[in-house]
């Protein structure tokens, strides 16, 4: 936890965000060098036995400034942070790994205030997020996440630190967010044809991408306006390319009829 604590390179000026925080043993870390720690738990009872625990490990200054969320991070929003507290800028958390994508992926969308963070996932998770286009785990998860932020893996972790020790390694996600690679309004339209090409990866665009686009032949088409070769796999494309074939659809849908 103390690694994990470094490398999140979270400073007095930092409001971080912890998602799933336990028992807290990632918490008392955070607080050691945080400016504020807001921690998010779903569990009742660990919300409840958090302060408990920082209280009687800390100093009263530092356990003053954990401000602890009884929420479901899938669904955490603006709405559901302390009040009077500045707004989380950094993400340093332990997720759960059976929703830790769609959770980090939802938070970004949600608190456009966090600007940069460090997870730990499942290894296999963490390949996919970072994954370049062409990489053998390149996906959709790899794409989503490039639309918000620039990601590095940051490391593995050892089974044996966790107790009880589990049956899957454990890696860790470092990102920055960036400026969207296209207008927000286009968010949606991108993340489908991201999903429609990965639903079946091993089809060319123009196979893939038919559901979206309505036909294979209005597919060739958008892939041809979006400067994008319709005999390519959608997993040879990066998030750009992606922008482009939305981009693309709305203009069609959107061009006068003959």
């Amino acid at each position: 936890m103390r690694r994990l604590v470094r490398l999140a390179d979270v400073g007095p000026r930092d409001t971080v965000l912890e998602i799933g925080p336990g028992l807290g043993s990632m918490t008392l870390g955070l607080l050691g060098t945080a400016g504020a720690v807001v921690a998010v738990e779903v569990d009742a009872p660990l919300a409840a036995a958090l302060p408990v625990t920082v209280a009687a490990r800390l100093p009263a200054e530092a356990a003053a400034r954990l401000h602890v969320v009884l929420a479901d991070g899938l669904r955490l929003g603006p709405a559901d942070l302390p009040a009077g507290v500045p707004a989380p800028d950094v993400l340093a958390a332990n997720l759960p790994y059976n929703i830790a994508v769609p959770l980090l992926l939802g938070v970004l969308e949600r608190l456009p205030s966090l600007r940069r963070g460090l997870v730990m996932v499942q290894a296999e998770v963490a390949d996919r997020l970072t994954a370049p286009p062409g990489s053998r785990v390149y996906g959709a998860p790899s794409v989503k996440l490039a639309w918000y932020a620039r990601s590095r893996p940051a490391g593995g972790v050892p089974r044996p630190v966790f107790w009880p020790q589990p049956n899957v390694d454990s890696g860790l996600v470092a990102f920055t967010r960036r400026t969207p690679p296209a207008p927000a309004e286009l968010r949606a339209e991108v993340f489908a044809a991201v999903d429609a090409a990965f639903a079946q990866r091993r089809k060319t665009l123009r196979t893939a991408l038919a559901p979206w686009a309505g036909s294979r032949a209005a597919a060739t088409t958008l892939a041809e306006a979006a400067g994008v070769d319709p005999g390519a796999r959608g997993e040879t494309l990066d998030v750009e390319a992606y922008c482009r074939l939305a981009a693309a659809r709305v203009a069609a849908e959107r061009a006068p009829a003959d």
